[in-house]
């Protein structure tokens, strides 16, 4: 489940441009904010770095006579300097100035900043989905595809759920809108069309208990954020506090939610899962998101698996979330072969606040405070004796009307925090390079701002030689463009499944970490200080039980615009056009690893979903019930255990095999064997439209030869089939090394590539 805000919140080099609005008339000296880029191979050595080339030539723009209008009465000043997203920077310049900008050594461009509206979640942007093309216009929108939502319930009242745009209900959908306590049956629409509340285990292991909201309703907001995630409708002038400003969407804004509520505030048991799950399948949905799962439970016990097995059977795709027990190896629920296993990633928006130094010196640092606090040239403080931060006695001590310089911690950040909001400081720079858990997970009660090591440098540096330091805070700011997303989130579980190890899981990764959707309004989402705590109809919540409503929205979409394909092809068609780069294009990077070096599959399965590439995947992958029972009857269950899951003796165990006809592959090791050779058979479909040639690209793991054969497939029609082997010759080393490469199908004429992951892990105790 999700992690809500209340951890202090992460550094991000902000790299983009922060929109500042200034009013312009036709006067040379009324000013304006501009954008200005800038060739770096013009900087000249004698500066540091190009913010202090930037800052110099904004500085040397500066008239013996300051220009003055009604709107703005001071000198040219830098906004922010760019090194990543852009070379330049943004400033406040008059026409004049702007003029003579442009002689400056190095300039290349320069336009007037302009007001834009974030489309908030901002995810489905981030994914690349669009109006003009892919996989939106295609499958319109989700128009009629029903995805049932197993979680705590929802809130009927948000605007989410408001159903303007939706048509009728589909003839097919067999739900209702259960009453119940606080919850008329009239509250659903045709965007909420069903919710149901499955709550006779907790009483059965609780006799006399109470149920203290005895209905669909929601009281703990996450059902509500992750149903709203996967399809909740159009809602303009959104924002969690003044962040993340814009229109909040669901992944399929044109799908329809049902709701089955089986966590209560009194307990969550799985017979009312499996009952949710259950009923969800009864009632015709598409699509089951559920963000959930349990831990150290075989398949056949597992009510997710077993549910999950039948919805299968219908057509009908379930998206899981991995878990949020990461980094450890090994950590994964729902490694369930016949869903759809989903981690979470960062994604390419962060939240600033300003610090301008009473140097004039312009810094951005991270912040989420959730008020426009007013943090106005207040004295600077910074001593080696309280600056640690770790203090509150000595910190008490300091005048409370200024703002505290907060030294890099050697622990976490979060302490530094707690010390300063006891000490009632009106303000706090902390100084800290990325901290994962900080991060990823939000929340700041205090008016503050997390700084680079490098910019805390500079501001230390003020702080102890300036003369009266003094600096003020602007909050509440959104950009977009992050570098380095996505990562994989610190907290997401991996693979190895310990349910099954035999196939790769997680599968693929979606956004999960500060993720933006509905909330409910009767619960804090933010706090001020200690004891001051904020509602919000919107909450921005981290986990992967975020990342699995945006699989289940794509898998929605895939629904809609590919009705025949079976729940296997569509998670085939997910896997194989996942992107394992982010947006620089580098490898994704594991940011619960040391230096954030590379992600392996086991931690985001083949990638960040890329829904448009899913619409048409040139191949794919199928799985009948029947191939899932052969593996099954390969993995020493007893003919009972088998027939929980299965629930009927129609499959037979005729030919058992572990070699699941899956769109990725791993093989395991015990580091005793010096050497092993597994060979792996796949059966891949045409459906790219017509006749078709591909050839393998192999990039083989680390201490492996891998071959291919045949190495290239012809189809002469659509929905032909072709079938190929791929063999791993392994020499072990003795230690416990995931190495991982992949195989790539590539169409001759370049329309598609099939990517395949593949990983070489050591069982996992």
């Amino acid at each position: 489940m999700g992690s809500v805000n209340g951890v202090p919140q992460l550094f991000l080099f902000v790299l983009s441009w922060l929109l500042l609005v200034f009013h312009a008339n036709s006067s040379s000296d009324e000013r304006s904010t501009y954008i200005v880029h800038m060739d770096k191979s013009h900087m000249p050595k004698a500066f540091f770095n190009h913010h202090h080339w930037y800052s110099s030539v904004v500085r040397s723009l500066k008239s013996k006579k300051p220009a003055k209008s009604n709107h703005h009465r001071f000198s040219p000043s830098l906004v922010y300097s760019y090194d990543n997203a852009a070379h330049g920077f943004s400033a406040v310049l008059s026409k004049r100035e702007l003029e003579t900008l442009k002689k400056s050594p190095g300039f290349i461009s320069a336009y007037a900043d302009k007001t834009v509206t974030l489309d908030t979640t901002h995810t489905p942007e981030f994914l690349s989905l669009n109006t003009a093309n892919g996989l939106w216009p295609a499958s319109k929108y989700g128009e009629d595809v029903i995805v049932g939502v197993i979680d705590t319930g929802v809130w009927p009242e948000s605007d989410s759920y408001n159903d303007d745009g939706m048509g009728p209900l589909p003839t097919r959908w067999k739900g209702e809108c259960q009453a119940g306590q606080e919850f008329n049956s009239s509250l659903c629409n045709s965007k909420l069309i069903g919710a149901r509340y499955f709550n006779k285990g907790i009483i059965a292991a609780n006799p006399g208990i109470n149920i203290s909201m005895n209905s669909a309703r929601d009281t703990m907001g996450h059902g509500t954020h992750t149903s709203s995630t996967v399809a909740g409708n159009y809602v303009d002038d959104a924002s969690f506090f003044g962040y993340a400003k814009g229109t909040a969407k669901g992944v399929a804004p044109r799908a329809r939610v049902a709701m089955y509520k089986v966590i209560f505030d009194e307990g969550r048991y799985a017979s009312d899962v499996l009952a949710g799950m259950d009923q969800a399948i009864a009632d015709g949905v598409d699509v089951i998101s559920i963000s959930m799962g349990f831990d150290e439970t075989p398949l056949y016990e597992d009510p997710i698996a077993i549910a999950s097995f039948a919805a299968m059977e219908k057509g009908v795709l379930v998206s899981s979330s991995a878990g949020n027990a990461g980094p450890a190896l090994g950590s994964l629920h729902n490694g369930i072969p016949w869903v759809l296993t989903v981690a979470a990633g960062t994604i390419d928006r962060s939240f600033a606040g300003i610090t301008t130094l009473g140097s004039g010196e312009t810094i951005i640092g991270w912040t989420m405070f959730p008020a426009n606090a007013l943090v106005e040239r207040l004295p600077l403080l910074y001593n080696e004796s309280y600056s640690a931060c770790n203090s509150t006695k000595l910190l008490s001590q300091l005048p409370t009307d200024a703002i505290i310089v907060c030294k890099e911690a050697t622990g976490s950040v979060s302490n530094q925090i707690s010390v300063v909001s006891a000490s009632k400081m009106q303000g706090a720079i902390f100084v800290s390079e990325y901290d994962p858990e900080l991060f990823e997970l939000g929340g700041l009660s205090i008016p503050g701002v997390v700084i680079s090591t490098h910019d805390g440098a500079a501001v230390i540096n003020y702080a102890r030689n300036g003369v009266e330091p003094v600096a003020s805070i602007k909050f509440q700011q959104t950009v977009l463009g992050t570098e380095h997303a996505p990562a994989v989130a610190f907290y997401t579980s991996r693979g190895p499944s310990p349910s099954y190890p035999g196939i790769l899981k997680p599968d693929i990764m979606a956004p999960g970490s500060l993720v933006f959707a509905a909330w409910i309004p009767n619960t804090a989402t933010a706090q001020i200080g200690s004891n001051l705590l904020l509602t919000s109809d919107y909450n921005m919540i981290s986990g992967t039980s975020m990342a699995c409503p945006h699989a289940a929205g794509v898998a929605a979409l895939l629904r809609g615009a590919h009705p025949e394909w079976s729940a296997a092809a569509i998670r085939s068609a997910m896997v194989t056009t996942a992107n394992p780069l982010d947006n620089t294009n580098n490898p994704i990077r594991d940011n619960g690893l040391i230096n954030f070096t590379s992600a392996s599959p086991l931690a985001m399965g083949a990638g960040q979903v890329d829904p448009n590439r899913a619409l048409d995947p040139g191949l794919i992958y199928d799985a009948t019930p029947q191939d899932y029972v052969n593996l099954l009857c390969s993995m020493n269950f007893t003919q009972n255990q088998i027939l929980s899951i299965t629930r009927s003796n129609r499959y037979n165990c005729s030919t058992p095999t572990s070699d699941l006809n899956y769109p990725s592959f791993i093989t395991l090791h015990d580091n005793t064997s010096t050497k092993f050779v597994q060979t792996f058979h796949r059966t891949v479909t045409n459906v790219g439209g017509s006749a078709a040639t591909y050839k393998a690209k192999i990039t083989a793991p680390l201490g492996t030869v891998i071959s291919v054969s045949p190495d290239t497939l012809v189809f002469g029609k659509q929905y032909e089939q072709q079938s190929y082997t791929l063999t791993i010759n392994y020499k072990t080393n003795g230690g416990e090394i995931i190495s991982f490469g992949e195989l790539v199908w590539v169409e001759e004429n370049g329309n598609h590539t099939v990517r395949s992951p593949i990983t070489v892990s050591p069982f996992m105790s």
